[in-house]
């Protein structure tokens, strides 16, 4: 037994004394891992900083140049004696900055488009009214319609005469634009929309050509170029004034505002009627007015209806009086005097050009966009049968309207003043010679 305990407790011991040499050497490594991590993470706080340190010196850094900068700033505005004003040019810098490249010549000409109302910047080139309009037709009636009257909200080329005073103007090329030189400038440089400058000077020329030519301002064989254009004078060519505000206006507007008092009355000046926003105390006033006026008008109708019975027995003598004539002689001089001069029913044959592409008149007529035209002098209104009129011109039929000559002289100056709500977009005839030769060549036609 005794030799047992002998044994066990040296291998005891032995056990014990490996364990204490693990623990130790374990512990050991342990440490030299937990120094050497600190060691590590102290150079790195050091390396942070520096780092800041070296930030807050180029932040400083920076801080003393723009200082510089500032104060360089004010001096040279103090030397310009401008107070440092906005107005004043930028100063020239001492060396060239290195920046970009001047301009190639070709590069300028391309940005060089304006062109001034005395014609300065026209290019040279010509084009004429008869293909202005089929160009007109190709690239620009989608928007403007075939005779420039403009399609839904796009814009109205032509038309609007005596229109600016009124609560609507129409304001087109003819009726409100001062200069052409303006629609040849904005032709070139904006149309057609959606492929802006790439039209050529000739077709520029040929398309402000024939919006000259719907705002019957120029004949169809008319040739605008550059040598001419700037001698148009538009209709509304006086219609404009200096704008003189930064003079007469701008002061008034920097002075001290009036607060209270400041008038003696409250008066309305002006009335916005076409908004229907400013109260009307006068209508019965001015219904009583007219109302006055209405029977005046009445009592003269009357007057002249009892004496125009008089009138008439009084002529009758005279007209008894007049020797007979021989009824074939009366019915080839009633002929002679229906006969339509033969030289305005040539002018109206050039001016019913305008109307061609949808009215067809002569032998083979056949309703196109608009019905055929033959004998429409003295014909009811709507009255060719299978056409499709539109609403206003069926209103207008079953009124018992008639195309007399005073009728379609009107219409034809004023289309849908006289039918209002037609569907024919062309904006009417603006000479009275040109609706007169288009009346009579109709009448050619057989009416």
């Amino acid at each position: 037994m005794s030799k047992s305990l002998d044994f066990i407790l040296p291998a005891f011991g032995l056990g014990a004394l490996i364990l204490g040499v693990g623990y130790a050497v374990a512990t050991r490594d342990y440490k030299d891992d937990q120094l050497a991590l600190l060691q590590q993470q102290a150079k790195t706080a050091a390396a942070r900083e520096a780092a800041k340190a070296e930030e807050v010196a180029r932040l400083e850094a920076e801080m003393a140049r723009l200082a510089a900068e500032t104060e360089e700033k004010a001096r040279m505005a103090a030397n310009s004696g401008g107070g440092g004003s906005v107005s004043e040019p930028a100063p020239t810098p001492a060396a060239p900055l290195g920046i970009g490249r001047p301009a190639l010549p070709e590069e300028v000409a391309a940005w060089n488009l304006d062109v001034l109302p005395d014609g300065r910047g026209l290019p040279v080139g010509s084009g004429d009214v008869l293909t202005g309009e089929e160009i007109f037709s190709e690239k620009c009636a989608v928007c403007h319609g075939e005779f420039a009257e403009g399609v839904d909200n796009w814009p109205k080329l032509a038309g609007g005469f005596n229109t600016l005073t009124r609560k609507d103007p129409v304001k087109t090329v003819g009726s409100y634009w001062p200069y052409l030189t303006t629609a040849w400038d904005y032709v070139h440089r904006s149309m057609p929309f959606g492929a802006a400058q790439t039209l050529s000077p000739d077709e520029v020329y040929a398309i402000v050509a024939y919006i000259l030519y719907s705002n019957d301002l120029v004949d169809e064989d008319f040739v605008l170029s550059n040598e001419n254009l700037a001698s148009i004078e538009m209709p509304n060519a006086g219609g404009f004034i200096v704008d003189d505000r930064p003079q007469t206006e701008y002061p008034l507007w920097r002075a001290e505002p009036c607060m209270e008092n400041c008038k003696d009355k409250v008066e309305i000046t002006m009335r916005a009627t076409v908004l229907d926003v400013t109260p009307d105390q006068k209508g019965a006033d001015a219904a009583a007015a007219t109302g006055g006026d209405a029977g005046a008008g009445a009592a003269s109708a009357d007057l002249a209806q009892a004496a125009a019975p008089a009138a008439q027995s009084e002529a009758a003598p005279a007209a008894t009086a007049q020797p007979e004539t021989a009824p074939a002689e009366t019915a080839q001089a009633a002929a002679a005097a229906a006969a339509p001069d033969p030289a305005l029913v040539a002018q109206g044959e050039k001016v019913f050009k305008k109307c061609a592409a949808c009215h067809a008149v002569g032998e083979g007529a056949k309703n196109k966009v608009g019905p055929e035209l033959n004998g429409i002098v003295g014909r009811p209104v709507g009255a060719i049968e299978g056409f499709r009129y539109s609403g206003a011109f069926s209103e207008a039929a079953a009124a018992g309207q008639v195309w007399d000559e005073a009728h379609l002289a009107a219409f034809l100056a004023d289309p849908k003043g006289v039918i209002p709500g037609t569907k024919m977009s062309f904006a009417g005839l603006r000479k009275d010679e040109e609706i007169a030769a288009v009346i009579a060549y109709l009448k050619a036609q057989g009416g």
